[in-house]
Formats: C-alpha cells, structure tokens, sequence
C-alpha cells in the first residue's frame, strides 16, 4: 500500500467509519500500526518496540482499527457487475451474464481444544473455510468465512452456478501444444471455463500473499480472525481500485495455496438441474462449433 492509498484509507474510515483519534494515539498512527500487524502478521512485542506503545494500547487501537475497516463495507465490497452480450474479452464473452467466479480457501484460525474436530481440515489443520466470489477483475464482490458464480467440479451443476464436466480435462497444462488441443465439446467447455474460472484462485494467493495474517498460525480469537479475514478482503479491494498501476502477478509470494475445493468431498446433496445441464450442453456445443469454424 502507497502513501496516497494509505491516505485515502484513514480518510474513509475517519468520514464513513467513525474512527477517530484518541487522547494518545491519532489515526494514522493506529491504522499504520494495524496494517503493520496483518501485512507482516507480527506480534505486539514489535509493534511494542516500533511505536513505543504497550500491549493494552496496542491490542485496543487494533480492534478499533479492525472494525472501522468493517463498517467500510458498502463502500469497498464491489457490487457485481454482469457480463453483457457485446463483450469482446475472449475469455468472458461466452458467459453472459456472468456475475463472478466461487472458490473456497483454507486459512488457519485459534479455537479451544474442544473446538478442533470441527475445524479440522484432511490435512490435519486447524483451520476455517473462506468463500470468496470475485469479479472478472479480481475484485471481492461476496465474503463468506466460517462456513461450508462459476465454480469448479467439487460444486454440483444447479441454477445459478456453473460447473465444469467431471470426467473430463481440467488443468491448463492439459492443452499444451496442438497436439493436445480439445476435441470434444466438453473438453472445450472446460477449457474456456478454467480460463474464466482462474480469476479467483489468483485472487485469494494475492490475498494471502499482501496479508501474511492469512498464511500463519492465528494467535486471536476465532471470532476476531474472521473479521480480519473479512477486513483483509475489504484491504483487497481498495488497494486494486487505487493503485492501479501495481502489478499484483509480480508481487505474488510463495504462498501455501491450500484452496478447499480440492480437499474437500464433492458436494452431493444439493440435485443438479436438469434444465440447467441442458442449456450447459447447448452452450459448449456452440462454443465448441464456434472455435471449429475460426480454427
């Protein structure tokens, strides 16, 4: 985050959050000592030490700051924006009326020992479930942490969400080369849908890799990571909206990309719709005879 976006942040959150500076501490140092904390996911202790302030100070100002950036929700959560019939974006403009691509996320969380068998993940984490849905930009249009529109094959094939054919081709590297260019309709779907689908799964390693909070073991309350889970989404938005000129593909760090589709079960208990997979049926055959005719 830049000067000018950091400015802009403690602008919002004074004027339409309602923070305000304390007798000790004004704005832009509390908000500074926020980002500090989940850009680079550090105790207070070096907080302590670079700000010259105590624990009590710190940990206050932190759930100031946190729930401030909250209240900016309507004002940083993109409202969704569908893909119109005369989009020329070869990867969008055969999903008309495309609203944004779902995808889940592991990210570890601290709860009691009672608590672990609920959380626990199959690789033996202790972790919560992120939902994320973003725009054709990368931008968050829909948050939901805690819990179990194009998505991928671990998703059932009902109105409103389009999923990819099981059985068939799903991976980028699959196509590599001529030789291994689809040859059914299907596998051209999924093609096309993967291309349109990634969207997401770069957005939340970009997520992950600006806010190293997301990345390792939680030392907060559950209930105050899942709002910092959902602060960091709001943090997301606003940086892609004001610093347009940063490269997010070059600032993306090894991250752990632990993404829960692909470790969790197939959702089966939610009946796929036969209407539905007719009119997917008839989409792939048309894109499919489409990229024939041009190829």
């Amino acid at each position: 985050m830049d000067r000018r976006c950091f400015a802009i942040l403690c602008h919002l959150l004074r004027t339409v959050a309602g923070l305000t500076s304390t007798e000790v501490v004004d704005v832009e140092e509390m908000v500074a000592m926020f980002l500090h904390i989940v850009a680079h996911d550090v105790k207070n202790r070096v907080i302590r030490q670079e700000f010259m302030r105590s624990d009590e100070t710190i940990s206050r100002h932190f759930n100031m700051v946190l729930l401030a950036v909250i209240r900016l929700h309507d004002e940083l959560l993109k409202k969704p924006q569908p893909v119109n019939s005369d989009c020329t974006d070869q990867r969008w403009r055969w999903f008309e009326n495309y609203l944004g691509a779902l995808d889940g996320t592991y990210i570890k969380v601290n709860v009691p020992a009672s608590d672990w068998a609920r959380y626990r993940t199959c690789k033996g984490e202790v972790a919560t479930n992120v939902l994320g849905v973003c725009d054709t930009k990368g931008d968050f249009v829909y948050v939901l942490v805690g819990y179990y529109y194009l998505v991928d094959a671990g998703y059932p094939n009902v109105d409103g969400f389009l999923a990819p054919y099981r059985g068939e081709r799903y991976h980028l590297q699959e196509w590599c080369g001529f030789e291994n260019a689809p040859s059914t309709s299907k596998e051209f779907f999924n093609m096309k849908h993967l291309s349109a689908r990634n969207v997401i799964e770069r957005a939340l390693d970009v997520l992950k890799s600006r806010w190293a909070i997301l990345r390792g073991k939680s030392y907060y309350p559950v209930e105050v990571q899942c709002r910092t889970i959902l602060a960091c989404c709001l943090l997301h938005n606003l940086i892609n909206r004001e610093m347009t000129n940063f490269d997010i593909e070059d600032n993306i760090d090894e991250v752990d990309s632990t993404h829960a589709t692909t470790d969790v079960d197939d959702i089966h208990y939610i009946e796929t719709s036969s209407e539905w997979t007719q009119w997917r049926d008839d989409l792939a055959e048309e894109m499919f005879t489409d990229w024939e005719l041009r190829n």
